[in-house]
């Protein structure tokens, strides 16, 4: 039994090595985020509100850290993320609808803990007639079941850029600010549910990590494994659709962050390269460490060095453009 347990502790000690100082890291970067630039103010008050903001960081980088690992493994591609399936313009069209609807006035008194649980189960409800129709079919339906979703994606973004036109110039102002991402105003009552919601929906992956190692051989080779196929498929993807909407749902889409593509296929590149392995129990932690101290460090930068001058997204969006570009160059995408 011993002979038969070595070959898995390097891969044991090589987790806690790289897992380990991300985790220290994170720790130091948020502790100098919380702390830096304090003044004779009300430090209680500030922290407060620095703390509010610091939880939906963390919580938005889990769902985009696991939530791309886990659709790439289903994908079977390094360079799809969940962004193309539509969940971020299903959002932007349903603020817009809503203040088309209700004006200005009546979508600022909407209170936030239905609004929020109403928009995560309009966009949960539409993964489940994705997933569960097309997939249904049979387990070869998974690159139509993506190609569906980039339509709806086009026919939300579309739909949303008409109501934006007829509405009037002011409640348009209301849905622009909806519809970017600021992590300034996430809602104190909403952190601890989505945060509960995204833990609840990472245990679970880390739970089905030796099967998603299974899963990323490949259809038939996960079969003749003796794995349930499209059974895990539709799990995995059902935790995705669940992670990218309460994410969506707490800060606002990530697409107009960053956007949300180029932010998860840098996430998931740096976990790949760092981690050098295909388990998933390490994938998995180090994706959701390495996307905190992405925004964490990133805001911290934005906000004190540059003086809030410049937009984090675009600098993501520079980089995650070269990053794909390097993969594109180095035979990476497949």
């Amino acid at each position: 039994m011993a002979e038969m347990a070595a070959p898995f502790a390097p891969a044991r000690r090589g987790a806690a090595g790289i897992v380990a100082p991300l985790a220290a890291l994170l720790l130091v970067s948020s502790a100098l985020w919380l702390f830096q630039g304090l003044g004779e103010g009300n430090r209680g008050f500030i922290l407060a509100l620095r703390a509010i903001k610091l939880g939906g960081m963390m919580t938005v980088a889990a769902a985009v850290g696991v939530s791309t690992i886990l659709f790439q493994t289903v994908a079977g591609n390094r360079v799809l993320t969940p962004s193309i399936m539509g969940f971020d313009s299903l959002y932007a069209l349903l603020q817009t609808a809503m203040v088309a609807s209700l004006g200005a006035a009546g979508f600022a008194g909407i209170a936030s803990l239905p609004k929020f649980l109403a928009e995560v189960g309009i966009m949960c409800l539409l993964a489940t007639v994705l997933f569960g129709t097309l997939l249904g079919r049979g387990s070869r339906d998974i690159g139509r079941t993506i190609l569906t979703g980039i339509i709806f994606g086009v026919m939300f973004r579309s739909a949303r850029d008409l109501l934006s036109r007829l509405i009037d110039p002011n409640e348009f102002a209301v849905v622009q600010a909806a519809t970017v991402v600021n992590f300034a105003r996430t809602d104190a009552s909403l952190l601890p549910l989505a945060a509960t919601l995204c833990a609840i929906c990472v245990a679970l992956a880390m739970v089905m990590a030796p099967r998603l190692d299974v899963l990323a051989l490949g259809r038939d080779g996960a079969i003749n494994l003796g794995l349930r196929f499209r059974r895990l498929v539709i799990a995995t993807l059902g935790l995705v659709a669940v992670l990218v909407s309460v994410s969506t749902a707490l800060v606002g889409p990530m697409s107009l962050f960053g956007p949300a593509a180029f932010f998860g296929l840098i996430v998931a590149g740096i976990a790949h390269g760092l981690a050098r392995s295909y388990r998933h129990a390490v994938l998995l932690p180090v994706a959701a460490l390495i996307a905190a101290n992405i925004l964490v460090l990133g805001q911290m930068i934005f906000e004190r060095i540059l003086g809030q001058q410049t937009a984090m997204g675009v600098v993501i969006e520079f980089a995650g453009g070269l990053f794909f570009l390097f993969l594109l160059l180095k035979g990476r995408i497949r």
